[in-house]
């Protein structure tokens, strides 16, 4: 469905998140036919179509925005947290698909933000199950429109439907693909760098993906410092906690390890206010580091600050109740204080938490989601209101 407005598709509503898609967040669209259009209905139409060819014209990107290897004003650093982007629904007159749309508004001296570049420079060679689909971008003077698969919710509102109480089985599930998408990133060299429940989407059939690549970064070689400001602060490591900049796929593995917490729990592990109070919620829960426990910690920028009195920690199993052993070792590795000895992603999905699912998810296409292999299924959960 056409309609000018929205630089070719019907829909109307924002995130407020600055791209995490879900059906809470977009609402109903009304028609509205105009007949100045700027753009060809044909050609929009075409553009519009699944899949599309997903390319940024070089002219467009010179114009678009500075480098992205540059650090970000607060203007853009603004712009990563939300406050650029309108997300529409919309549907592909073609397939009659339902899909997402990211309309960022391009500021007339700044271009569009480095995360919206970052984004859609990521995404466009990304093709795999779990991860959302860039089917395709819309690009004009005023707006840069990318258009993404539609799925019904994230993690988040999921766990809210059934009252933060999820099957183990579900569990399992979702953490697998988490890691699948997140392993096939971290082959790629990407970082994704704000993992947390509102950027995991689900749709009915139970398919997990990432989404909002918006703070992602390909680590190049050799390694970089990167900025210390990433990662929300719930999901954020201990080690980037203490000023690290100098991190690499470790630094999503935590995040993963503290969703999967969530997610077996009904709530957040650790839902710090602050900096300093993130770190003393992960010292009371794991125990303070030490040189013993972690090598070089005491290096780190923050450690004078932020170390104050040592605790003993709470035992894993006391925290979370419901994982059996293997549950509860893998949490322990996905929550290991020295980056260095964190489990990484392509173990993790090996991990014989999953031996469940079978030795075939591990032989699947990229491409293929899990819930084409027999026995792969949901279970109900036992937070369901029916």
């Amino acid at each position: 469905v056409i309609d000018e407005k929205s630089n070719g598709v019907l829909g109307i509503g924002s995130d407020g998140e600055g791209g995490n898609i879900s059906s809470d967040d977009l609402h109903t669209p009304t028609v509205t036919l105009r007949n100045n259009r700027k753009l060809n209905e044909l050609l929009m139409t075409k553009r519009l179509s699944l899949p599309a060819n997903v390319q940024i014209p070089s002219l467009a990107l010179q114009k678009f925005s500075p480098s992205v290897d540059k650090p970000m004003s607060r203007r853009l650093r603004r712009a990563s947290l939300g406050t650029y982007a309108t997300v529409y629904k919309g549907r592909s007159k073609l397939t009659d698909n339902l899909v997402a749309l990211k309309e960022i508004r391009l500021e007339h001296e700044e271009g569009a933000p480095c995360t919206a570049i970052r984004e859609v420079s990521l995404l466009k060679d990304l093709k795999q199950a779990n991860i959302v689909t860039l089917h395709d971008i819309v690009h004009t003077d005023k707006s840069l429109t990318l258009v993404f698969e539609y799925l019904d919710r994230d993690l988040k509102q999921y766990m809210d439907i059934y009252n933060n109480i999820l099957s183990i089985n579900n569990v399992r599930l979702f953490l697998f693909q988490l890691l699948r998408g997140i392993s096939y990133c971290h082959k790629r060299r990407v970082l994704h760098r704000d993992l947390k429940p509102q950027n995991l989407l689900i749709n009915d059939k139970g398919e997990l993906k990432l989404a909002d690549f918006g703070l992602a970064r390909a680590k190049s070689v050799p390694t970089k410092t990167y900025s210390n400001e990433v990662v929300t602060l719930w999901y954020r490591p201990p080690d980037v906690l203490l000023g690290s900049t100098e991190y690499n796929a470790s630094i999503d593995m935590w995040g993963i390890g503290c969703i999967f917490y969530e997610m077996a729990s009904g709530r957040p592990l650790f839902p710090g206010s602050t900096v300093s109070d993130q770190l003393q919620l992960i010292f009371r829960t794991l125990s303070t580091p030490t040189e013993e426990t972690w090598s070089n910690v005491t290096r780190l920028p923050g450690y004078k600050e932020h170390i104050r009195r040592f605790h003993e920690g709470e035992s894993l199993r006391s925290i979370a109740p419901r994982l059996e052993q293997d549950g509860l070792d893998l949490l322990a590795n996905l929550l290991e204080y020295n980056p260095e000895k964190r489990m990484v992603a392509h173990e993790a999905v090996h991990h014989s938490f999953f031996k469940t699912l079978g030795e075939n998810v591990h032989k699947l296409p990229d491409t293929t989601s899990i819930f084409t292999l027999p026995g792969v299924a949901l279970s109900k959960n036992p937070g369901s209101r029916s």
